[in-house]
């Protein structure tokens, strides 16, 4: 995990909990720094730098395809 890369940051636990089920669902390799020490005290959020979500280089693309779908939930057809 030494080669993940900060693809995203959230401030939240709750803003990573749907994209955290979309990660799993498409067996994207993934971890969340600093998740536990924010769920437990929030405040430690800004001290840390937010929660930041760490993939492999090779997932960026699709990671980043995951998080625009979501930041773009409205699809007009």
């Amino acid at each position: 995990m030494t080669d993940f890369i900060t693809i995203a940051i959230f401030h939240l636990p709750q803003e990573t909990y749907i994209l955290k089920t979309l990660l799993e669902r498409e067996n994207i390799p993934h971890f969340f720094e600093n998740e536990t020490i924010v769920s437990v005290d929030p405040f430690a959020s800004i001290a840390l730098g937010g929660i930041k979500l760490k993939v492999h280089p090779d997932d960026q693309e699709r990671t980043q395809q995951l998080i625009d779908n979501l930041n773009n939930p409205l699809h007009i057809v």
